[in-house]
């Protein structure tokens, strides 16, 4: 989905949202109510091209049909690319392995209006190496917290990063985190720490401080909504509930 105008994944009151409008159409289609389960609640204006969802019904429509139906009553902006049964007590969200989010940043200060619903321009030049350098420090089992926001009530902010890459693609920079969970806001603002220290507005230090839990006066900006995509949602060859793991809570 293009999220440049929906508020987000989550349903909310008299307001466009990706899970509401799915729901909506899917509900149509089979005849019934339903309630559904992403993997993932994407911030308002942040896009996906591989975001999960599931949900139950008694409609007796063979599972390679859901794909065409629903996309022939989806608007323009929302897309189904395929649909599987899984086990009734599947849940996108519980049973989900890791997510794989990239960040898209141009050193320009002015992009085309088409671009400009997909990438953040910077206006300033990137010191690459720099930031892969920090990058490194992310791999493994830290506390994110400095990273996050709006998080009272949140217990648990550790979380396990998987993998970070940052690369050239044609004239964008993508910085890819992969993880078993996101706090809200925790990939951009990581992008936004990576993007202040590639640009020499940030000491390396300063970085290597706020993954240790220090430097609260100056934490790093967190970056618009537009630059950010939901890429996969891994679930493994066997799926299994994962709530137990300690890993939670989740996104």
């Amino acid at each position: 989905y293009d999220g440049s105008d929906f508020c987000g994944w989550a349903e909310q009151r008299e307001r466009r949202t990706v899970c509401g409008t799915l729901k909506t159409c899917i509900s149509r289609a089979a005849g019934e109510q339903i309630e559904l389960r992403g993997a993932s609640r994407t911030d308002s204006g942040a896009h996906a091209v591989g975001q999960t969802a599931d949900f139950a019904t008694r409609k007796n429509l063979p599972v390679e049909k859901w794909t065409q139906v629903l996309n022939k009553l989806l608007p323009p902006d929302v897309m189904i690319l395929s649909c599987d049964e899984v086990p009734l007590e599947f849940h996108s969200r519980f049973f989900a392995r890791s997510r794989v989010y990239e960040y898209r940043v141009s050193e320009r200060s002015k992009l085309e209006p088409a671009a400009a619903r997909y990438v953040h321009p910077l206006g300033a030049e990137l010191d690459l190496n720099l930031m892969k350098r920090a990058a490194r420090l992310l791999k493994g089992e830290h506390d994110f917290r400095m990273f996050g926001e709006q998080l009272s009530g949140v217990k648990n902010t550790v979380r396990t990063m998987k993998s970070v890459a940052i690369f050239r693609q044609d004239d964008l920079i993508v910085i890819q985190f992969e993880a078993n969970a996101f706090l809200r806001g925790m990939v951009r603002r990581l992008s936004g720490a990576l993007v202040e220290l590639g640009a020499k507005r940030r000491t390396f230090e300063s970085f290597e401080a706020l993954l240790n839990g220090k430097n609260v006066r100056h934490t790093p900006k967190v970056l618009p909504a537009n630059g950010l995509w939901l890429m996969q949602v891994k679930y493994g060859k066997r799926l299994r509930d994962l709530r137990q793991e300690k890993m939670f809570e989740l996104e």
